[in-house]
C-alpha cells in the first residue's frame, strides 16, 4: 500500500480521545505493509469507523497516532525510538497484532493503567500448556526485573497480564483459552520477541523514595 492511498475523509470520534489503555484486547489486525517510518494495519470496519485522524490506537501495547484511514487499513507514524524499543519496526506483511483504542472518562478499567510505553523487549522462552491455558516465560534484562512482583500487573503486547512468577531475567503470565484465541498470542513461538510495559507506579514509587 502506497502513502497516497490514505485519505483525509474520517470520522471524527471525539468520545475515543483518550490518554491511556486498560490492556483489555477485543480487536486484531493485521500488518499490511510496516517501514522504519509507518505502519499500516487492516482492521475490522467497526473498529476502524471508531477511528480519526489525531486519535491514538495501541498496537501490539505501544501507543500510536492515526494519520489516515481508508475503509479497511488504518496508518500511523513510527519513531525512532519506537522502532529500536518495540517489535513494530520488524513486523512483517500479514503479522497479527492486538489493537485497543485509548480509555475514556467512562470506560469500565478492568485491566490495569497501561500508558502504551513500550520499556523493553522481551524474548519468549518457553510455552507449555496447564489444564486449559498456557503458561508464557518471557526474558528480560534484570534491571526491568525489579518492577516485576508476583502477582502484580504487566503488559505484553498490549496486554494486561498478571504475573505468576519472577526470577533475577525472567517472569511468567498465564493465558487464559479466551485470550489466547482473541489475541495476537496465539501465533506466537518460542524465541519470539514481545513489547513490554511495566507497570507505571512501580516505577513513580521508585522515584519518590
Amino acid at each position: 500500500m502506497k502513502e497516497g492511498d490514505i485519505h483525509s475523509d474520517v470520522m471524527k470520534a471525539p468520545q475515543e480521545r483518550g490518554f491511556m489503555f486498560t490492556g483489555i484486547i477485543t480487536e486484531t489486525g493485521v500488518v499490511e505493509t510496516c517501514s522504519p517510518s509507518r505502519i499500516f494495519v487492516r482492521a475490522q470496519s467497526p473498529f476502524l469507523r471508531r477511528l480519526s485522524r489525531g486519535v491514538s490506537v495501541a498496537v501490539d501495547g505501544a501507543c500510536l497516532t492515526v494519520v489516515g484511514k481508508t475503509r479497511r487499513v488504518f496508518s500511523a507514524d513510527l519513531m525512532p525510538e519506537t522502532t529500536l524499543r518495540t517489535t513494530l519496526g520488524g513486523l512483517a506483511s500479514g503479522s497479527l497484532v492486538n489493537l485497543e483504542l485509548p480509555a475514556t472518562p467512562t470506560t469500565f478499567l478492568s485491566g490495569h493503567i497501561v500508558q502504551g510505553h513500550v520499556d523493553e523487549l522481551a524474548i519468549l522462552v518457553g510455552l507449555t500448556r496447564k489444564a486449559h491455558s498456557r503458561v508464557l516465560k518471557l526474558s528480560v534484562h534484570p534491571a526491568l526485573s525489579k518492577y516485576i512482583v508476583e502477582k502484580g500487573s504487566i503488559a505484553v503486547n498490549g496486554a494486561a497480564l498478571t504475573v505468576i512468577e519472577t526470577g533475577k531475567n525472567y517472569f511468567t503470565v498465564g493465558i487464559i483459552p479466551h485470550t489466547w484465541e482473541s489475541t495476537s498470542f496465539r501465533t506466537m513461538k518460542v524465541g519470539a520477541r514481545a513489547n513490554i510495559e511495566v507497570d507505571v507506579l512501580a516505577k513513580y514509587v521508585e522515584k519518590l523514595i
